[in-house]
């Protein structure tokens, strides 16, 4: 197989990815009844996600979001360490436009 060949079979690979995540992650997705949805986040001065507002419109600042996350309370989001601290994230679905710092400001 030549360096062509990788790439474009990289590159299907790629697009079955996106094409899927957006079947299973797409807006029309319904999360497990006991989930919410982060539909709008707060930032600060620097572009640093400070707080996150609910689908049913609950706003959390960012260390009880990241409780509730853990808790398994909030839908299509990750908690990872890094940088010495609890980190809030979107999980890596592959569509850029559901990813928290991509969400409405409220």
């Amino acid at each position: 197989m030549n360096g062509q060949d990788f790439e474009r079979r990289y590159a299907a690979y790629k697009a079955d990815g996106e094409r899927q995540a957006r079947q299973e992650n797409g807006p029309d997705a319904a999360p497990a009844p006991v989930q919410e949805r982060i539909v709008a986040v707060r930032k600060n001065e620097d572009g640093n996600l400070i707080a996150f507002q609910t689908e049913s419109g609950r706003e959390l600042d960012y260390v009880t979001a990241l409780q509730e996350a853990k808790a398994g309370r909030l839908a299509h989001v990750d908690v990872f360490h890094k940088y010495g601290r609890d980190i809030l994230r979107s999980e890596p679905d592959g569509i850029k436009e559901n990813n928290l710092d991509n969400l409405p400001e409220f």
